[in-house]
């Protein structure tokens, strides 16, 4: 059996080509696969929320295969590549034509779409869904999201991947710790990847200049906006005291930068039904993370992890987490042990491309 792997690779600048390319290595020894092919017996077509799935959409509504949502959310996805006539369509073919009004005023508001809960409220997948031969989610509030458009579907939830890193050499993370400014009795928190709105780096940075007040913590923002009028808005809060700043980190970089922070903050709302490849990564490498609550954090333990509520609560509940683990470090320690465990259990390359390798055979059948 030829299995056709259609995704976003490396040198991509996006998680799911990371992952594409572990998912690869993982699935290789198990049978044929050819990455983009034209022919093959079963399609695997990697589908996220923005423009590089554009061709990989298009390919899976006419050769039905297995989709796997990344984001299981794909309403941005359609308003960066239609016009308003197909926008319209595309959401009136999943909601309704009594819909259309509606519609047309989220078109009218798009510029707000990366922030506004109600761009996330309507995911839009009935098309693709409806046309494939199975779906492969990674956390329970995808499939929700998948079965609320298309109750039939064929639906299997498969744990993110995580491949163990090399990590850089102690004396490589004490240098970059050295570089930062940032003491070793000091307790840094990192933020990694697209700054985008949903990411709550507002109320991240709010909630660190609470815990300064309460122990000696530092704070790395590492990655690029994604959004220049996010970017001068935050700008301000960005030189204060405590914060280290530095721009996209190139795939051996980011993990000294993963290493040299004592815990990772990466909370998500509104969601899309994603789980963050960079949460795998640092909980894999026996980081506590602090993220938000919610249906697509569920599969993680609470004793392997810090869940903040979304909402009133979320900045203040930071705070507290972030000094709680400050002033404790040693439970940060075994929270980040805790997560590591639970990470080689369930997530490890071998046993998703297993699962992988089931559901396809399962198709081809």
């Amino acid at each position: 059996m030829k299995l056709g792997f259609h995704s976003p690779l490396p040198p991509a600048r996006t998680g799911v080509a990371d992952y594409s390319a572990a998912l690869l290595r993982a699935m290789g020894p198990s049978g044929e696969i050819e990455v983009n092919a034209r022919n093959a017996d079963v399609f695997l077509y990697h589908l996220g929320n923005n423009q590089l799935h554009g061709e990989i959409y298009r390919c899976a509504l006419e050769t039905p295969g297995v989709i796997v949502l990344h984001d299981a959310c794909l309403h941005h996805f359609f308003l960066g590549s239609l016009m308003e006539s197909e926008y319209v369509e595309e959401f009136t073919y999943n909601y309704g034509a009594w819909n259309e009004d509606l519609a047309r005023e989220l078109w009218r508001r798009r510029a707000r779409s990366a922030s506004d809960p109600a761009y996330f409220r309507y995911p839009m997948l009935k098309r693709v869904v409806e046309r494939s031969l199975a779906v492969i989610v990674h956390n329970p509030g995808a499939a929700a999201m998948v079965r609320e458009h298309v109750p039939g579907a064929a639906i299997h939830e498969i744990p993110h991947l995580f491949e163990p890193p090399e990590l850089p050499p102690p004396y490589d993370i004490i240098r970059l710790r050295q570089q930062f400014g940032v003491p070793s009795q000091t307790f840094l928190f990192g933020v990694f990847g697209h700054l985008r709105e949903s990411k709550r780096l507002a109320a991240v940075l709010r909630a660190f200049k609470r815990a300064r007040s309460g122990a000696d913590v530092a704070l790395l923002i590492a990655g690029d906006f994604t959004s220049s009028d996010l970017a001068r808005s935050l700008d301000p809060l960005l030189h204060a005291e405590g914060i280290v700043r530095v721009g996209y980190t190139p795939e051996r970089d980011f993990w000294c930068h993963a290493a040299a922070v004592d815990a990772g903050l990466n909370l998500r709302y509104p969601t899309a039904g994603e789980t963050s490849g960079i949460t795998i990564r640092l909980m894999g490498i026996g980081k506590p993370v602090l993220m938000s609550g919610g249906c697509e954090t569920m599969r993680f333990p609470d004793i392997a992890c810090l869940k903040v509520d979304p909402g009133v609560t979320e900045e203040e509940m930071l705070a507290e987490y972030m000094v709680w683990l400050a002033r404790f470090p040693a439970d940060a320690r075994a929270i980040g042990e805790r997560a590591a465990a639970h990470i080689r259990e369930f997530h490890a390359p071998a046993e998703v491309a297993r699962q992988y390798w089931e559901v396809i055979g399962k198709v081809a059948t």
